[in-house]
């Protein structure tokens, strides 16, 4: 407890929050982490001699929620392990980020379900644009704190109770919430440090030719921003593609995958990035099923890809001098 504690943050919506069944389900054991750990013998670190599931005594894993600036609810505040009903990537970037780490390490995940980057979870200073549906209509999309959700151009907007970045505000302040009463979540802790950011999204994006048009902008605009929300511009930033996305592919989901190879540091098209970033392709871990569906709660899809984020941010880190 010499050193700070080393925090990573993971955002996102349903598929970071975690649908990969730990149990087998109605008498269907294949795709359950159970299954894939003591019959097929895959990630053996989760398990202990005895067959008892293991716990890391130097990471801390800790999940909130909460529905727009709604209260916070704990849902995990303990050493990591395997326990609930199921899991998301965070096992795997738990157990290698703390590999690397000489210093204590926590997992802080704070996201929800159903959630669009370019409209619920759009950062701070994010402008209004325009587009044109397939009719010929130009509609207006509000930026940060727009209230309308959209509405057509030269008439009257319709109010509704929410606003553009309504969510990432809630799951930004969450997290800060967990931050500020440190030793409450991890027990003796008195300093941290914001290492590094995951992010797993772009499914409700993947149904709009309007906001997946804007994903690279704004998924630009948002590592940006969670850099100076939490005072850490030195701190690295891991992504997920989805899952059911094949490299080529020109549907809108395609559009997604496009914007999220191109922001990292090893494409070229952003030089702040180089090093700092990286995107893990998520097709070829992927064990069927797509993000719709949550990977049909495959929890082999969660664990690839969760040891694929943990692994290439651990990349980030070694490359950083961190």
């Amino acid at each position: 407890m010499s050193k700070p504690v080393q925090v990573y943050i993971l955002l996102g919506q349903s598929n970071m929050l975690g649908f990969g069944k730990i149990s087998p389900t109605k008498g269907k054991a294949e795709g359950s982490l159970t299954h894939a750990v003591k019959e097929k013998k895959l990630y053996g670190y989760l398990v202990d001699a005895e067959g008892h599931w293991t716990e890391r005594k130097d990471v801390r894993n800790v999940r909130v929620m909460g529905s727009g600036l709604g209260a916070m609810k704990v849902f995990h505040n303990e050493w990591m392990t395997i326990n609930g009903g199921n899991i998301g990537p965070e096992i795997g970037i738990g157990h290698h980020v703390g590999n690397f780490n000489e210093a204590p390490t926590m997992i802080l995940k704070s996201c929800i379900g159903n959630r669009a980057l370019g409209w619920d979870l759009l950062p701070p200073g994010s402008e209004s644009f325009e587009f044109t549906d397939a009719k010929g209509v130009t509609w207006i999309h509000p930026g940060y704190k727009g209230t309308p959700e959209r509405w057509e151009k030269g008439t009257e907007p319709k109010k509704i109770n929410w606003y553009a970045g309504m969510q990432y505000d809630g799951d930004i302040a969450r997290a800060k919430m967990v931050l500020a009463d440190l030793d409450k979540y991890y027990p003796g802790a008195t300093e941290y440090e914001v290492a590094g950011f995951f992010w797993w999204q772009g499914d409700r994006d993947s149904r709009s030719a309007a906001l997946s048009g804007r994903y690279e902008k704004n998924l630009v605009h948002l590592i940006k921003q969670l850099r100076k929300d939490f005072n850490a511009p030195n701190a690295k930033f891991v992504c997920a593609t989805l899952g059911q996305t094949k490299k080529g592919s020109t549907d809108i989901g395609g559009t997604i995958l496009d914007a999220m190879l191109a922001v990292d540091g090893k494409s070229g098209k952003y030089p702040e990035f180089k090093g700092n970033v990286a995107t893990v392709y998520s097709h070829p871990l992927s064990q069927g099923g797509s993000s719709a569906g949550h990977y049909g709660g495959n929890a082999e899809t969660y664990m690839n890809v969760g040891e694929a984020m943990g692994e290439a941010m651990v990349n980030l880190l070694q490359a950083g001098g961190s």
